[in-house]
């Protein structure tokens, strides 16, 4: 390797590493009286809703939409009937379905609306947030809260510029990339209790790609 690659994949290492880092720091520190841990609400949650033999609903916007779309993949991947709200297939909320729903800024119009109808339908709600005092919909209608405490992209970057990590993910970015991490390790949690082994998740991925 050359003396320029070299200098350019240790610049990159190095960048992935601060990015890592901070998203590592979203899950170290303890949270707020009130707030459990968010893996400990997530997988209890889905745990209920799966020995109860419940539906899992999930559902966000932009690119937090993205990662609770990844969420449900594995969830199916785990033998559950889990379903994006708003695809075709997705049958109709019942009492005792789950709802886990994402708003990272506290609310967004779209979300606090699902978040209504999944209530009035009488399933349970989840809010995955980083902002759990913002008084939206969404909250109001929330059994559990998943508090991630993050930056979104509804904070005031510009206030906080300079103040903590020499590099900062854009816009909502940190919080997703800690989504994604929560995610995969509720999945992980989740194969232990429901006894599901990487071959048994990976019969049910499909063959249609």
């Amino acid at each position: 390797m050359s003396g320029r690659a070299s200098a350019s994949a240790s610049a990159t290492a190095a960048l992935a590493a601060q990015i890592c880092a901070q998203i590592g720091a979203v899950f170290f520190s303890p949270p707020p009286p009130g707030f459990p841990p968010p893996l400990g609400v997530l997988v209890s949650e889905i745990s209920a809703a799966a020995s109860a033999g419940r539906r899992v609903f999930v559902h966000g916007v932009g690119r937090e939409g993205l990662m609770m779309k990844a969420l449900c993949m594995r969830l199916a991947h785990l033998g559950l009937p889990a379903h994006v709200v708003g695809d075709v297939t997705a049958p109709p909320a019942a009492t005792g379905d789950l709802l886990l729903a994402s708003a990272g800024p506290g609310g967004f119009s779209t979300v606090d609306a699902i978040c209504g109808v999944a209530k009035a339908s009488g399933a349970r709600v989840v809010l995955i947030t980083a902002q759990p005092a913002a008084g939206s919909g969404a909250r109001r209608s929330a059994d559990a809260v998943a508090y991630v405490p993050t930056r979104t992209m509804a904070d005031d970057e510009a206030e906080e510029e300079g103040k903590d990590a020499a590099v900062r993910l854009p816009m909502g970015s940190l919080y997703e990339g800690a989504l994604y991490v929560l995610f995969e390790m509720a999945v992980m949690r989740l194969a232990e209790e429901l006894k599901q082994s990487p071959a048994q998740m990976r019969s049910r991925h499909t063959n249609l790609e």
